[in-house]
């Protein structure tokens, strides 16, 4: 079948009126004998097939004798069954998401492995997309393709808040990918820390996806084929795994702080060698949204390493 007619039939022409519609855009306009002619179309079907093809808009009836078909343009056809059929099938998306959703948090014991890297990339931009609030991520190693669909899935939830915990590089196809630079080139909020070789995704706190694989002999390649997805909905554990998550994430914006302040200490100081000890307070916000209040005493006459209480 050829491959126009076919598409045609999958927008909802029949056969016939697929055959019609693609014979007019190369003839533009023409009589009924004309088009049966040059489709194969039966003379006695032509006439049904060309007025249903009117009544759905896909070409116009010019009066006279006999009528002439006139095709419409492609671009304006198909560009508007294609906003149709989107808007469909983004209307089927929520009604069946939502029954979906229902049915999931009635079935018990909601734990599901996942085997193969394109289900678990899936699996991960699917629970992206359902994410009402928060994605945290601890991402130790990346699969061929996954940060870029990461990347893509985050960038159209931008009203998500996203933390990322992750190795500095991984390696994909002997290729040392830097984790970090890869997100924080496209605005996503990452951080580099001490993660082992698995990921955890957890999303508004009430679902969570593990994910294993094996490594070559020497750690540096993922071996794909032994990759699992292990897709947990229990709300506990997923609230206490963002718990852990957020503790080690203010730990780490909390080392930031000070670090940034020590370093301003050590600039001050060159400058003010005879200046009485000084007592700083300063606050900030960690990533679980607790105040933090670090106090910081110098003795910058003698030099005294910093005294720091957090």
């Amino acid at each position: 079948m050829d491959e126009n007619i076919a598409t045609l039939k999958g927008i909802g022409l029949t056969m016939y009126e697929a055959q019609a519609y693609v014979t007019l855009t190369s003839l533009i306009k023409g009589s009924a004998d004309e088009v049966s002619k040059n489709s194969g179309i039966p003379r006695s079907k032509i006439y049904d097939v060309l007025k249903k093809l009117n009544e759905k808009d896909f070409i116009e009836v010019e009066d006279g004798r006999p009528l002439t078909y006139i095709v419409k343009s492609p671009v304006e056809v198909l560009s508007r069954e294609k906003e149709k059929i989107d808007s469909q099938i983004e209307d089927t998306i929520t009604r069946l998401t939502n029954i979906y959703e229902n049915g999931m948090s009635q079935v018990q014991a909601p734990i599901w492995r996942i085997y193969g890297v394109e289900k678990i990339i899936n699996q991960e931009v699917e629970i992206i997309q359902r994410a009402k609030n928060t994605i945290n991520m601890r991402i130790g190693f990346l699969f061929e393709g996954e940060g870029e669909a990461l990347i893509n899935a985050f960038e159209k939830r931008r009203n998500l808040k996203v933390n990322i915990l992750a190795s500095p590089i991984c390696y994909i196809n002997n290729e040392e990918i830097n984790i970090i630079k890869m997100f924080k080139e496209e605005g996503i909020s990452i951080k580099k820390a001490d993660i082992p070789f698995v990921k955890v995704l957890i999303s508004d706190s009430k679902e969570m996806m593990h994910t294993y694989t094996k490594f070559s002999e020497d750690k540096r390649n993922v071996i794909p084929e032994t990759a699992i997805g292990i897709w947990n909905k229990y709300e506990d554990v997923a609230r206490n795994y963002d718990e852990r998550f957020m503790n080690q994430l203010g730990h780490l914006l909390g080392e930031t702080i000070v670090s940034s302040f020590f370093k301003s200490f050590m600039i001050l100081s060159t400058s003010f060698l005879s200046t009485p000890d000084i007592s700083l307070t300063f606050f900030a916000f960690n990533g679980s949204s607790e105040l933090l209040n670090a106090s910081i005493t110098f003795s910058l006459s003698s030099m005294i390493s910093p005294k720091i209480t957090l």
